[in-house]
């Protein structure tokens, strides 16, 4: 199936999601036999992403959509979602948000015998590719290719 870019569907749906408060994280295109378009929300407020902003959102794109066209006349599904909890940070804003706070770290190959483990944010350098953490009052470096995965630190209290 022919599908618009990823780009151009972003830049079709933004004017939408900033009208009401919100991000697109990401937008995501699975073709197959139940082909669907899925765009994931973001935002800073309290509370985070709920079923009522998924809603007002799917139901605000629907005509923006239909005028793009965006599988050329071929059905789709649309689904809006949250990122969840635990998603990896992608952009800037993500680490930025997230500096002083603790995150889940998971590594293409073992440090010092680890893959995956908890530290602090405590930099992020984007011109240099890396970030600074800090675990057991020990800093250190990591550069973002090294990091298969870095997402918010999630506790459990009870």
């Amino acid at each position: 199936m022919k599908v618009k870019s990823i780009e151009e569907i972003g830049e079709a749906l933004a004017p939408v999601a900033a009208a009401l408060g919100v991000e697109i994280y990401e937008i995501v295109f699975k073709q197959g036999r139940h082909p669907a378009l899925t765009v994931f929300l973001d935002t800073d407020r309290e509370g985070g992403i709920d079923l009522n902003t998924c809603e007002k959102f799917h139901n605000a794109v629907d005509p923006v959509l239909d005028e793009l066209d965006p599988t050329y006349g071929m059905p789709y599904t649309l689904n809006v979602s949250s990122p969840g909890i635990d998603r990896p940070f992608k952009k800037d804003s993500d680490y930025l948000r997230h500096i002083g706070q603790k995150v889940e770290i998971k590594l293409y190959a073992p440090m010092r015998g680890e893959k995956f483990f908890e530290a602090v944010l405590e930099a992020y350098d984007p011109a240099a590719g890396n970030v600074t953490v800090s675990r057991d009052g020990e800093s250190f470096k990591l550069n973002l290719s090294q990091i298969v995965k870095m997402s918010e630190a999630i506790g459990f209290d009870g």
